[in-house]
Formats: structure tokens, sequence, C-alpha cells
């Protein structure tokens, strides 16, 4: 798998509210990847859009469930800093047959659309 197998799944998380460039990824020997990004977590969409990607990658359905897993990964604190400098989120999948384009379809067809327009993010909780 090369590069441009993630073009179009690296040019839509690039749209998405309060994630920032560049985009990393990879592929490791068993042909599972991997991409990993930084969320501005002062962003005021920050964990919505946290929230949003992780029930898609990790929580879409109980009776089946997409091969990916989302999840933060830092260097040790002690050592570097706090998590607006440190604090970095990953995708990777458990499928090797799971491509990334797949993964962006799931995404686009179950966030906001379209994904880079602030107001369709925006939840009704003062209404709560």
């Amino acid at each position: 798998m090369d590069k441009r197998a993630f073009k179009t799944l690296n040019e839509y998380l690039e749209k998405v509210p309060a994630i920032e460039k560049p985009i990393a990824f990879g592929v490791d020997g068993n042909g599972l990847w991997w991409v990993k990004f930084r969320i501005d977590i002062t962003h005021q969409l920050a964990w919505q859009v946290v929230q949003e990607v992780g029930f898609v990658c990790n929580y879409l359905s109980l009776d089946e469930r997409l091969p990916t897993v989302f999840y933060p990964v830092s260097p040790p604190p002690y050592l570097n800093g706090g998590p607006q400098d440190f604090l970095s989120w990953v995708i990777e999948t458990k499928d090797k047959d799971f491509k990334p384009g797949t993964l962006k379809q799931w995404l686009e067809g179950r966030l906001p659309r379209p994904v880079d327009d602030l107001m369709q993010w925006q939840l009704d909780e003062e209404d709560e």
C-alpha cells in the first residue's frame, strides 16, 4: 500500500474542524495501516470531533464494528509537556483488507455534512 491509498482519507481529515495538519500515515509489516494527527484541544469543537470520530471508528454498531481503533497517544508528559503540545491521536486498522478510503466513506457518511461547515457541528445543548 502506498501513499496514494491515504490521499482521500487525509484530504477528508484535513477538513474536519480542530484536526491539524500534517497528518502522518503508515503501514506495518503485516499490512495494517494507521493515521496519526493532532487535534487543537483549544478549538471549540475539539471534544465533539473526538466524540464523533471515536463513535465511528470504535463503536459504530454493537453487532458490526469497523475494524478500526481511535485513541490518544503521548510521549511521557513528565519529560515533554502537556496535551496542548504533545497529545496526538491515532486511527489504526485491525484488518489489512480494510482500506483507508473505506474509512473515509464511513466517516463521510456519519460526520456532519459538509464536514468543514462549523454550523453543521453545532449541537442544540442550550435547549436541554
